[in-house]
């Protein structure tokens, strides 16, 4: 059949699957939002702005393992979605973004809102087009979405100059081409799975170390099956979290810069560290010489870049996780490790994630979520102090239920997020947990909650300052505390209500029950506004640069 350029782009989204996408028109994609006036299978939901859509294509993504989609226009609609094309590079999360160009005569003109994307987005992409003819547009999709899933996920950009998409050609339609021959494979690295084995099997004191990797490899249940075959004390990073149920008993904790005891401890004492789709970034091998000292390091994970990048590794294994570890299940015997296990309860026992928090307690508030939620909901956050206690206190029990931005860090990614989660898992019920610093970053997209009457909660924890720096200013700057006070600038509920949105304030536990069971019962955004103190810090913590050993517990006031 024949169809213009912008009718072609559509026609090649539906082959891969795409039901949704999410962007913002403009100039450069008017032909394109003209083809979408008359689509009946893609839904496109609008943003208040182009980064709010890429981090919902980002959240959409992470919580369903499907690739997100994003339109912008060129200039400003482009760099626009630059941040959130990074926040999804650093967490591998699989992306493709369709900008709109100028047409291919105004090119190097210095045309209006001419800019070139593809450059700018070199570094932060696994691969980027600039498309030069009508014919290549459905071979470029097709690789795009390929790339964007295969081997260690990620985003992808398609460039596409507006002339192009007014051409008309004929089009055939293909079979979904995501099992086609692109996707990369990797063979089985056996003499290594063997000499893993063999580590595994002479180890008296292992520790699993498990990263977003195990999510993405859709492994959690190898992974669970793995660490009760070999009686395993186990740790996650950040981006692992959820990937192992957080009440299992041989779960520790996260580790690093805001791990457990456990967990920092029993890195720092195991003879032998299974790192598994983890990548060890400086919020874990925060001191890279007194890193798993006594330890032999066994890596497994599908980028090859990654391993020996930051420690050393005894035993390199490149490789799908699910499929390393399916193999290792096959090779390994049943053991048990019970004066390990029982250190680690020690341990546990002897410093509990239990600090004296002022004012209405954080560890509070994500505990009674966890308990009301029966931990089946989906937790977006911000970035900031609210980011680590989510993650410390609220029970995760499956992959895919907490989701942040982890590598890049990225204050106003929540909201977008959950907003992607949310269109992506309509029988879930979504919370974005945010700072009141973080939640200004992009309130905007309020408009988008509102619009589509997304049944989200926005669940703010209000210091009226930047916590997470603030706590930073007061232990290492002398109290020094630099434009991170913010004071009461903004009434958050009157915000929402000019949005037509609901909203709670919280200043006591007694009222927060009372407040999570109203919100839950709704089909509709809302907003619940706790006011919590703003000394109150994230503990334990490994100060920059130091051994993970070297806790900071209670020697403070939180």
């Amino acid at each position: 059949m024949k169809l213009n350029g912008a009718q072609l782009i559509l026609q090649c989204l539906k082959e891969q699957g795409v039901e949704i996408i999410f962007g913002y028109p403009g100039g450069a994609v008017i032909p394109l939002y003209d083809a979408l006036y008359d689509e009946k299978e893609l839904r496109h939901i609008i943003f208040a702005h182009e980064q709010g859509a890429t981090h919902a294509a980002d959240g959409y993504a992470r919580s369903t393992g499907r690739t997100g989609v994003v339109i912008a226009t060129s200039g400003p609609g482009a760099t626009n979605t630059v941040t959130g094309i990074a926040t999804a590079f650093r967490d591998s999360v699989p992306m493709v973004v369709i900008t709109g160009q100028v047409g291919r005569k105004l090119l190097g003109r210095d045309s209006f809102q001419e800019i070139d994307i593809v450059n700018i987005t070199a570094s932060i992409t696994k691969k980027n087009y600039l498309v030069d003819s009508i014919e290549s547009i459905p071979s470029i999709i097709r690789e795009a979405f390929n790339i964007a899933k295969s081997g260690r996920p990620g985003p992808v950009l398609i460039d596409i100059p507006k002339d192009l998409q007014l051409l008309d050609i004929e089009y055939e339609k293909e079979a979904y081409f995501l099992e086609q021959a692109y996707e990369e494979k990797y063979q089985l690295d056996k003499e290594n799975i063997e000499k893993a084995a063999k580590l595994i099997m002479e180890s008296e004191r292992p520790m699993i170390y498990g990263g977003g990797g195990i999510i993405i490899s859709e492994a959690a249940d190898e992974f669970i099956e793995f660490a009760e075959k070999i009686c395993s004390p186990v740790t996650t990073s950040l981006m692992g979290t959820g990937a192992f149920p957080n009440e299992h008993p041989l779960f520790t904790g996260m580790v690093g810069m805001h791990g457990t005891h456990g967990s920092n401890y029993g890195i720092t004492n195991c003879d032998l560290l299974i790192a598994i789709g983890a990548r060890f970034s400086d919020r874990v091998a925060s001191h890279v010489d007194s890193f798993a000292p006594k330890a032999k390091i066994i890596h497994i994970d599908v980028d090859p870049k990654e391993i020996g990048k930051n420690v050393r590794v005894d035993v390199p294994i490149v490789g799908d996780v699910k499929a390393v570890l399916k193999e290792l299940l096959l090779i390994i015997d049943k053991k048990e490790h019970d004066n390990w296990i029982e250190q680690m309860e020690k341990w546990k026992n002897q410093y509990p994630m239990d600090f004296d928090y002022r004012g209405l307690n954080p560890k509070y508030i994500m505990n009674r979520l966890s308990e009301v939620t029966k931990g089946d909901a989906i937790i977006t956050t911000e970035v900031g102090q609210h980011q680590m206690w989510a993650c410390q206190y609220y029970s995760y029990r499956q992959p895919r239920s907490f989701i942040t931005s982890g590598g890049l860090g990225t204050m106003g990614f929540g909201l977008g997020a959950a907003i992607g989660a949310s269109f992506g898992n309509p029988h879930k019920k979504v919370i974005n947990v945010a700072g009141d610093g973080s939640f200004k970053m992009n309130c905007n997209e309020l408009s988008t909650l509102a619009r589509y009457k997304c049944p989200v909660i926005q669940l703010i924890f209000n210091n009226h300052a930047l916590g997470m720096v603030r706590q930073w200013q007061e232990m290492f700057c002398n109290e020094r505390f630099s434009f991170t006070l913010l004071g009461e600038d903004v009434d958050f509920l009157k915000l929402g209500e000019a949005y037509g949105i609901k909203g709670i304030r919280v200043t006591n536990e007694g009222d927060l029950d009372k407040a999570l069971d109203y919100a839950l019962s709704l089909q509709e955004p809302i907003i619940i506004d706790c006011l919590i103190d703003e000394t109150n810090k994230v503990l334990p913590m490994v100060a920059p640069g130091a051994p993970i050993n070297e806790i900071i517990y209670k020697e403070l006031d939180c």
